[in-house]
């Protein structure tokens, strides 16, 4: 019951005018975001982190939440219409919601993936408003060599099921934990790749390392691969359901919570694992399996609500333990970060009001989103028609004025442009920018647990893996790191049936 008596006095925060305003803000700003081809949530929040300074970080973090929800809601549209996912998580939209904007049912479509994260995004909040407080009760006893285990589960976990390969997962993390290295020591005040400047010193600005990344990055990979002719979207009605489509949509909506939540709370790479599974549950449990690449309704509405619930999921492991499992996740750590407040067990005792209000506001912006974005849908269908070309122009203006605000340094705009391709870099040869980012933001705070628990058995690494969590947690690595080599072995290893008939088995 505490639980709720607080989110009922986070309501009191977050519906004040100015927060209802940042909440409004965000919403828009996020759907606006998520319609847009190659424009991420992650990237919107990158951006606006340096704008963000001077505000309040009660009405920030709302705003960065209903961004958050927004772009999730808007990469649907996208799909749907242009079969151009806006955002990763809708990539598995497009396969059932493209082919029903052809045939006509765009305006079905677009209810059905609104309708559907109103349900995943509230029924993911409420196991969030459950679940958080008990988590960060027990993580409060969570030791040293634990924290470290579980840094380490999170480095392995995202870049074993993010890009083409484990080794560009791996190459992703190393590059991230590099940049992370760079400035003092925090133990022993040396210096550590700065090459001997001063402005390295004090490290690079996690802020910088994310908006170069994401914003700088995407823009110009993006520039380098600009088609001269752009597809039109297929023009939408008024969203609306009928009946028989509300009848074959509702079992979806509330099964992709299920499958949703939990992903979204370890770190298995965010939203785009478990919709491919809901996708999966549903073709085998319709009654239309013949629809299913032609336009399946329940092919949008369970990846939808899974979606949406496994943003909320996203949030218990970033508030509760400082560990960021999504791309979006990391950004948002890096805001705590830039406001001072550290993310973890004792999160909700000593930022409750920030908590808990921000916890209100994702219970506000699925309310917005519904009620805004049914009649909105044909607007925010014409931002598809925006010319490429001015789009990521203006990302790179603002991404720049974004860098320099965060001190006032042309020597962090150099930083910026230099990460920047780096991160183009990346993307060309298929490396993921999620293991590099969480690099960035875990690996210092890794190496800090690390050294403390060494510390404390006296230099035997006996001390790494001391408790019963810890060993858990490795024997959980390990299974990680062996599974894709044990199951090639032993698919090798059983020779197929026709090879069995010519050997005489």
């Amino acid at each position: 019951m505490d639980s709720f008596a607080s989110l009922i006095d986070g309501f009191g925060t977050a519906l004040t005018p100015g927060n209802l305003m940042f909440a409004v803000i965000g919403v828009l700003l996020g759907t606006a975001i998520g319609v847009l081809p190659g424009i991420g949530p992650a990237m919107a929040v990158a951006l606006l982190l340096p704008v963000t300074y001077g505000l309040d970080p009660t009405g920030a973090f709302i705003m960065f939440a209903g961004i958050y929800y927004g772009a999730m809601f808007g990469g649907s549209t996208t799909s749907i219409l242009l079969n151009t996912p806006g955002e990763t998580a809708a990539v598995v939209t497009a396969i059932e919601g493209n082919p029903m904007a052809k045939r006509g049912r765009g305006a079905q479509a677009l209810a059905t993936a609104a309708i559907g994260h109103f349900v995943g995004g509230l029924i993911g909040t409420i196991l969030l408003v459950l679940l958080a407080p008990t988590v960060a009760k027990l993580a409060v006893g969570i030791g040293a060599p634990d924290f470290f285990a579980i840094m380490l589960l999170a480095f392995i976990a995202v870049t074993s099921v993010l890009g083409k390969s484990r080794v560009r997962g791996f190459a992703s993390l190393l590059i991230g934990l590099s940049i992370g290295l760079i400035g003092l020591d925090q133990m022993t005040g040396q210096q550590r790749l700065t090459f001997g400047s001063l402005h390295l010193s004090d490290g690079i600005d996690v802020v910088i390392v994310a908006v170069a990344l994401f914003a700088v990055g995407e823009s110009l990979w993006v520039a380098a691969h600009l088609r001269r002719i752009q597809a039109e979207p297929i023009p939408v009605g008024r969203p609306w359901l009928g009946r028989a489509d509300f009848k074959r949509s509702w079992k979806p909506w509330l099964r992709g919570p299920v499958i949703g939540f939990p992903f979204g709370a370890i770190p298995a790479g965010g939203a785009e694992i478990p919709t491919f599974l809901s996708y999966v549950t549903e073709k085998r449990l319709s009654k239309h399996k013949d629809e299913f690449g032609k336009g399946a309704i329940e092919g949008v509405a369970g990846p939808e609500a899974t979606a949406s619930a496994s943003a909320s999921g996203t949030l218990v492991s970033m508030l509760t333990l400082g560990l960021p499992t999504t791309a979006v996740a990391a950004v948002m750590l890096a805001a705590f970060q830039q406001y001072g407040i550290q993310p973890g067990p004792l999160l909700f005792e000593r930022e409750s009001g920030l908590v808990w209000g921000l916890i209100a506001s994702l219970f506000i912006a699925l309310v917005l989103l519904l009620v805004l974005n049914l009649p909105l849908a044909p607007v925010w269908a014409k931002l598809l028609r925006i010319p490429r070309p001015y789009l990521y122009a203006g990302i790179l203006f603002f991404a720049s004025v974004g860098a320099y605000a965060v001190s006032g340094d042309v020597v962090d705009l150099i930083v910026l442009f230099v990460i920047g391709l780096l991160g183009l870099a990346m993307r060309r040869y298929g490396l993921p920018v999620l293991p590099a980012v969480i690099g960035v933001i875990l690996g210092p705070a890794a190496e800090q647990q690390m050294r403390r628990a060494l510390q404390i058995s006296d230099g035997s690494i006996s001390g790494l893996f001391n408790t019963p969590m810890s060993v858990t947690l490795y024997v959980i690595i390990l299974v990680i790191i062996a599974w894709p080599l044990v199951s090639r072995a032993f698919r090798r290893s059983v020779p197929s049936d026709p090879d069995r008939e010519k050997i005489g088995v």
